[in-house]
């Protein structure tokens, strides 16, 4: 019966698009077991199987090897190796492995909150992936000359948003599987600031890779917030009842002036070239002689 497999050649993590070389070993068969090989659901085809007959002269030692290029995906893949005997008809011996594969970083930054406002605290975040995780973090504003931030804090504060910090910023994240760039847009207008994603050329001969773009709405004119809305619908009210009273105040005040002065009789009319009191009374419409013709009565 032969012994349960040994899996070599794993101790060590194997960085991306390198070769893996593994060794499965299985002593104290007799006759020869044969060896198979499987990467998570796939089979793989050996690259050649030696055999060779143990000391005590009656049972062999198999050695089946396997080699396969790494990529970031195959990152905690488990390899399996199975012994195939006639003697175990109703059992499986077999040894699996995870593979441990060192890849180049990604990295995109989020902005905590997603949209931010001017006066507001403004968090971005540069969020690295990779094995190893990146560990250091240089920040930068394009079109200045000075790092903002150089250390392994992935975070970069504004404690107070104002107009001036409108710009690209850039975040370069490093591990040492080499380094990786991510870039932020903002745009700081007291509405909301929109994060805008660029394609990335590659960086000291890595690959290159793009990082996703918002969607299209992301790019038309920024939304105001519920609280900014709700304050410009008071504002309209208001507006418009003051409107309203101001236009009352000119209707009644027109409407008063108008009616405003002294009530003129016609009793004195005629009265005015007398050349005494007397004929100006005996003239007068009012005078005594019409008295009996203009009454006025009071109800």
């Amino acid at each position: 019966i032969p012994q349960k497999p040994q899996i070599f050649g794993h101790e060590q993590p194997i960085d991306e698009e390198k070769v893996a070389r593994l060794l499965c070993r299985s002593s104290g068969s007799k006759p020869a077991a044969q060896l198979r090989w499987r990467k998570g659901n796939r089979e793989l085809k050996d690259s050649g199987t030696e055999v060779v007959e143990d000391p005590n002269g009656k049972t062999f030692t198999v050695t089946s090897r396997v080699e396969f290029r790494v990529t970031k995906e195959d990152n905690e893949v488990e390899v399996t190796c199975t012994v195939d005997h006639e003697s175990l008809q109703n059992s499986e011996r077999s040894t699996t492995q995870k593979l441990q594969v060192h890849y180049k970083p990604t990295a995109k930054i989020e902005p905590h909150p997603q949209y931010p406002r001017e006066g507001e605290k403004l968090q971005l975040q540069c969020d690295g992936q990779g094995n190893p995780i990146p560990q250091e973090f240089l920040w930068e504003k394009e079109g200045s000359d000075a790092p903002l931030q150089l250390s392994s804090d992935s975070v970069l504060i504004f404690p107070f948003l104002n107009k001036s910090d409108s710009g690209t910023y850039v975040c370069t994240a490093t591990s040492s599987m080499g380094s990786v760039v991510a870039k932020y847009n903002l745009d700081v207008s007291g509405w909301s600031c929109w994060p805008r994603m660029e394609p990335l050329l590659p960086l000291q001969g890595l690959s290159s890779f793009s990082l996703f773009s918002p969607p299209a709405w992301a790019d038309a004119s920024p939304v105001p917030s519920t609280s900014s809305t709700y304050h410009a619908m008071i504002g309209g009210v208001v507006a418009v009842i003051v409107f309203l009273l101001l236009s009352l105040l000119i209707v009644l005040g027109h409407y008063l002036i108008r009616h405003k002065g002294t009530y003129l009789t016609h009793e004195a009319k005629g009265s005015d070239d007398a050349p005494d009191a007397d004929t100006a009374i005996i003239n007068a419409e009012g005078g005594q002689a019409g008295g009996d013709d203009k009454k006025e009565y009071f109800i």
